[in-house]
C-alpha cells in the first residue's frame, strides 16, 4: 500500500503519526506524573490538617471545661473548605472532590487521581467525639491540566497543519517539474524529441531535465541520421528493383512474346493437319500465356512501371480494378483526392506501396468483403486510411514482411504507421508530410 501512496502522502502520514504519537505520549504522561503532583500540591493541606487535631487533641487535654473549648473550635472553624470537624464516631477516608462541569470525565478518568484525603481522629480522654477530615477540592488543578492538555492539541494541530502545508507546497514545487520530466521522458519514448523540458524545481530536478533535454537532443540526431540511412536503403531498393523489373521487362518480354506467336502458330497449323500436335501445342500455348502473366506480375511487385506514365492516381485506380477482379463480390469503395496525381518520386512510390500491401492483405488473409480506400492530402500532410471488415489480425503477433517494410518505407519518410481495429474493422492508416513532396 506503500507504494501506492503520493510523495505527499508519504511526508504527511509520518508527521501526523508524530503528532498522534506525541499526544499519546502526553496522555501517558499525564498518567504517570499527574498523582505524584496531586499529592504534592496537596500535601500541604494535609499536614496542618494533621497539626490542627494534634493541637486541639492537646487543648482539649488541658481544658477544664473540654466540651466548651470543643463547641467553641467547631464554631470558630466556619463553613467546611478543605479541612473540617465531623463529630461522632470514627469518619472514612473522604473521597476527593472534583467538579466535571468544565472538564470531561474521560479526561478526570485520564488523570488518575489518588486517595489523598485524611481522616485524624478528635478524642476528650478516652472517648472519640469526632474527626479533623481533610477533603481536597481537585477541580482548580484538574481545570488547569486540562487547559494545558488543550494547548498541548491545539498547538500539536496548528504544528500538524503547518507541517502538512509545508509538505504539500514544498512537494508541489518539486511535483510539477517532476510531472513535466515525465511527460518529456513520454514524448521521448514516442519519438517526439523537439518540446524542450522547462528547467525548474530543485537543483537535482533541474539537472535531470537539463539531461533529458540533452537525451531528446541526441536522440533527435540519431533519427534523422537514421532516418536518412533508411530513406536512402529504400531509395536504393526501389532503384534496384527498377533496374531488375527493366532487364525482365526487355530481355524477358520479348522472349515471352515470341513463345507465344510461335506456339499461336504451331496451334493454328495444327487445326487443319496433325491432330496428334494439336494438345501439346495448345498446352504450350497456355503455359505461355501463364508465363507472361506471372512475369508481369513479378514486375509490378518489383517496380509499378506505369507509375510514371499514368500518375498515381490512376495506378491506385489500377490496383483497385485487379482487386475487383481476383474477388468478384467484393464491395470496394474508393476516395482519391485529385491532387495525389501531382506527387511523383519516392512518397508517390510509398503511398502506392502502402495500398497495394494493404490490399494483398486484406484479400489473401483477412476474408474481407468490403473495402474502403481513403487518400487525402492538405498542405502540411498526405493522408492514407485502408480499412476492411475481415476477420482482423492477432494483437501478439508481430508485423510481417510486407507491414514492415510499409513501416519502415513511412519512417524513411518522417511519417507515422497505424495498423489497429476499430468499429470491427481493420484500419491501416499512415500520415505522410510533404516536404519530401516532389511535384510534377
Amino acid at each position: 500500500m506503500w507504494q501506492r501512496l503520493s510523495l505527499r502522502a508519504r511526508l504527511s502520514l509520518p508527521m501526523v503519526a508524530m503528532i498522534l504519537v506525541a499526544l499519546a505520549l502526553g496522555g501517558v504522561a499525564l498518567q504517570i506524573v499527574s498523582p505524584e503532583q496531586f499529592e504534592y500540591e496537596n500535601a500541604q493541606g494535609a499536614r496542618s490538617a494533621k497539626a490542627i487535631a494534634g493541637a486541639l487533641n492537646a487543648a482539649l487535654a488541658a481544658s477544664t471545661n473540654p466540651e466548651a473549648t470543643l463547641d467553641a473550635f467547631h464554631n470558630g472553624l466556619g463553613s467546611p473548605d478543605a479541612i473540617e470537624f465531623r463529630r461522632g464516631g470514627p469518619s472514612r477516608v473522604p473521597e476527593v472532590r472534583v467538579s466535571a462541569a468544565t472538564v470531561p470525565r474521560w479526561f478526570i478518568a485520564l488523570l488518575r487521581i489518588p486517595d489523598i484525603g485524611a481522616v485524624n481522629p478528635v478524642t476528650i480522654g478516652t472517648d472519640h467525639v469526632g474527626d479533623i477530615i481533610f477533603t481536597p477540592d481537585l477541580s482548580a488543578d484538574v481545570f488547569e491540566k486540562w487547559v494545558g492538555f488543550l494547548i498541548i492539541v491545539v498547538s500539536g494541530s496548528l504544528l500538524m497543519l503547518l507541517a502538512a502545508l509545508s509538505a504539500y507546497f514544498t512537494t508541489g514545487s518539486a511535483i510539477r517539474p517532476l510531472r513535466q520530466l515525465a511527460q518529456g521522458l513520454t514524448r521521448l519514448r514516442e519519438g517526439s524529441y523537439d518540446t524542450v523540458i522547462p528547467l525548474a524545481g530543485p537543483p537535482e530536478i533541474r539537472n535531470s531535465c537539463e539531461e533529458a533535454n540533452q537525451l531528446a537532443r541526441t536522440l533527435k540526431g540519431l533519427s534523422q541520421h537514421n532516418r536518412e540511412l533508411v530513406r536512402k536503403i529504400v531509395s536504393a531498393q526501389d532503384d534496384e528493383r527498377r533496374e531488375l523489373a527493366r532487364e525482365l521487362h526487355d530481355e524477358l518480354g520479348p522472349l515471352l512474346f515470341a513463345i507465344r506467336a510461335n506456339a499461336t502458330a504451331l496451334s493454328e497449323s495444327t487445326a487443319t493437319g496433325g491432330a496428334d500436335l494439336a494438345g501439346p501445342a495448345e498446352d504450350i500455348l497456355q503455359a505461355a500465356e501463364t508465363l507472361y502473366q506471372t512475369n508481369r506480375r513479378i514486375l509490378e511487385g518489383l517496380s509499378p512501371l506505369h507509375l510514371q506514365e499514368l500518375g498515381l492516381a490512376q495506378s491506385i485506380q489500377t490496383l483497385l480494378h485487379n482487386a475487383r477482379s481476383q474477388a468478384p463480390n467484393l464491395r470496394l469503395a474508393a476516395n482519391i483526392a485529385p491532387r495525389v496525381n501531382d506527387i511523383d518520386g519516392v512518397l508517390s512510390q510509398t503511398i502506392y506501396r502502402v495500398i497495394q500491401e494493404s490490399l494483398t492483405n486484406a484479400l489473401r488473409h483477412a476474408q474481407a468483403t468490403t473495402i474502403d480506400v481513403d487518400a487525402g492530402i492538405t498542405d502540411a500532410e498526405i493522408t492514407i486510411a485502408i480499412s476492411d471488415d475481415g476477420i482482423g489480425f492477432s494483437h501478439e503477433r508481430s508485423f510481417g514482411r510486407g507491414l514492415t517494410g510499409m513501416r519502415e518505407r513511412v519512417r524513411a519518410l518522417d511519417g507515422t504507421f497505424e495498423l489497429r481495429r476499430e468499429n470491427d474493422r481493420t484500419l491501416v492508416r499512415c500520415r505522410l508530410p510533404l516536404e519530401h513532396a516532389a511535384f510534377g
